[in-house]
């Protein structure tokens, strides 16, 4: 299931099944259907985070991920189109072989809105040849030009058959390259593009050995507040691959997500306690968790965050205390005993099961601390046990 963002007047942002919002506006309705807001855009863009955390969920517990609506599958073949439709497409491949730096700015400029309009335009495209052409334009020192391209490769990529023409194109060097010096914007939109890209699993391993992880942390670090949520969604699907993790902990995406977590503002937690939870159960990654200090944090999540949180938060905490009892000795002394037992009476079936397992080793925790006497009681044994004095019987 895909769930699209709607925008209205008062630019926050709601999330609707793709194929009920198109019936909704179909219909006629120019309002929102939760608010009764009258729209700004009737434009429908992918809801990137909450299809990772889906993905996530579905790893979490062995089921296959949903298959993508069928409106975006193309309703007819390239063939079918008629003359004029494939003119006009041929005519902007054309200018971007020109030469002309102006004619490939705008001929990338309306190729990224025609394969932003359907998946019809999405197939006709790449049939015609244009992703090659948009590749090469990825290294161009025009700003608005790499931008067009980069956005019409992520349009492009919507169509599930055209992410395997795209990387095959040698797409995702230029992709890194607009990642790392394009445009605001351009960067945005180039991490769209990998993390779209990487639904493919063999994918995640060409984006991640191509360096694109360093230059998406810096973006999750320094981007505005998509340019964040695009990197985190682009990090998030990276790292379900093993062989990624150890390349965002060295890239220091872990002090960047604790940062996130503390923010005032907490518009990135959920993303960054996804990320952290699967990084934790890498060996740097929780080797580095542990050195940042998290208990403290994890707790207050488990105990207030949201049920999401709540979860992501617990099996954090469920990594960092595997093989070493003093963060579960520390997260008890925190109090997280009576959070974890609502978690496992309310939580979701995730939240259920790490909850559990927490309890479950600070019951064993309890019980080893029982049986070894402290300090204090152990000298007092020692002094209620103390050998009188024996003396000569000469002295007395």
């Amino acid at each position: 299931m895909l769930h699209y963002p709607l925008i209205h007047s008062s630019s926050h942002l709601q999330t609707y099944e793709r194929s009920f919002i198109e019936k909704w506006l179909q219909a006629g309705h120019g309002t929102c259907p939760k608010t009764q807001q009258t729209l700004t855009s009737t434009v429908l863009t992918p809801n990137y985070v909450l299809r990772s955390l889906i993905a996530q969920w579905c790893e979490a517990n062995g089921i296959e991920p949903p298959k993508r609506p069928s409106s975006s599958q193309p309703s007819k073949s390239a063939s079918a189109y008629s003359p004029a439709e494939r003119s006009k497409i041929d005519g902007l491949l054309q200018k971007l072989t020109s030469g002309s730096p102006e004619d490939q700015r705008s001929a990338a400029g309306e190729i990224r809105l025609l394969a932003k309009r359907n998946a019809d335009n999405r197939v006709a495209i790449a049939e015609a040849g244009a992703i090659p052409l948009l590749v090469g334009l990825l290294s161009v020192p025009d700003s608005r030009t790499q931008e067009h391209a980069v956005t019409a490769l992520l349009n492009l990529s919507i169509y599930e058959n055209n992410k395997g023409s795209i990387v095959s194109s040698g797409a995702v060097p230029g992709i890194v390259h607009v990642l790392k010096k394009g445009s605001m914007e351009a960067r945005e939109n180039a991490a769209a593009t990998l993390f779209s890209l990487s639904v493919i699993d063999e994918n995640k391993v060409t984006i991640g050995s191509s360096g694109a992880i360093p230059p998406l942390v810096i973006l999750l670090s320094e981007g505005t507040q998509r340019g964040k949520k695009d990197a985190a969604t682009a990090l998030f699907n990276l790292c379900i691959y093993q062989g990624n993790k150890g390349k965002a902990v060295r890239a220091g995406v872990i002090p960047t997500l604790m940062r996130l977590l503390t923010e005032p503002s907490g518009g990135m937690v959920d993303e960054a306690l996804a990320i952290l939870a699967i990084l934790a159960s890498h060996p740097d990654g929780k080797a580095t968790i542990r050195s940042a200090e998290a208990v403290p944090v994890l707790v207050e999540f488990i105990g207030n965050g949201s049920p999401r949180n709540k979860e992501n938060a617990a099996a954090v905490l469920v990594h960092l205390c595997s093989g070493d009892q003093q963060y579960l000795a520390q997260a008890q002394e925190l109090g997280v005993m009576g959070p974890l037992l609502e978690l496992a009476q309310n939580g979701t079936d995730r939240g259920k099961r790490k909850a559990a397992q927490l309890l479950e080793r600070m019951s064993r925790l309890l019980e080893q601390q029982q049986e070894v006497p402290t300090q204090t009681e152990t000298q007092a044994l020692n002094e209620d046990t103390q050998l009188p004095l024996i003396t000569n019987p000469d002295d007395s």
